[in-house]
């Protein structure tokens, strides 16, 4: 399965292991089950979370959809750095700021109207979402090598 997913290319090899890690714990996030992963683990679901969000509706979807804490408030940033991805390591800085500025405000619930609303009322973040959007493909390659480097630290290999 590994090799056909390296075989597919690095989206479908980074999947393969994220896949495996939320098997492992039962497809849900939990406190209890952030006990059974270690820090890389933790780091590649905060990269899933991240990397759905943000793709789907930018860092203001992320965190009304109550993720921010788990991006913004945990030492994620300072992985990615430990991983050598430290530009997207500086954006996720960048969004710890204006987290702490208007999470209150946008974690509120709303109507479906008012959340389209929130998009205009914060462009702060249109730029933390473009650059994130430019940068995906070359930071998943990035995460495929890092995985690659460690895989130990991701799953049991077996032959």
């Amino acid at each position: 399965m590994l090799c056909k997913a390296a075989d597919e290319g690095v989206d479908a090899f980074v999947e393969v292991f994220i896949t495996a890690i939320k098997d492992a714990i039962g497809g849900e996030l939990t406190n209890e089950t952030l006990g059974e992963l270690n820090s890389d683990q933790i780091t590649l679901l905060a990269w899933d979370v991240l990397h759905e969000e943000v793709m789907d509706g930018g860092f203001v979807q992320l965190i009304h959809n109550g993720y921010g804490s788990f991006i913004f408030k945990n030492p994620f940033a300072k992985a990615l750095k430990l991983w050598e991805l430290k530009d997207l390591s500086r954006l996720i800085y960048s969004g710890h700021t204006l987290y702490v500025k208007y999470h209150e405000a946008i974690e509120r619930d709303c109507t479906d109207d008012e959340f389209m609303a929130l998009f205009e009322q914060y462009p702060e973040f249109d730029e933390l979402d473009d650059d994130f959007v430019e940068n995906e493909e070359n930071w998943t390659a990035e995460i495929a090598h890092y995985i690659d480097t460690h895989i130990e630290r991701f799953a049991q290999i077996k032959k």
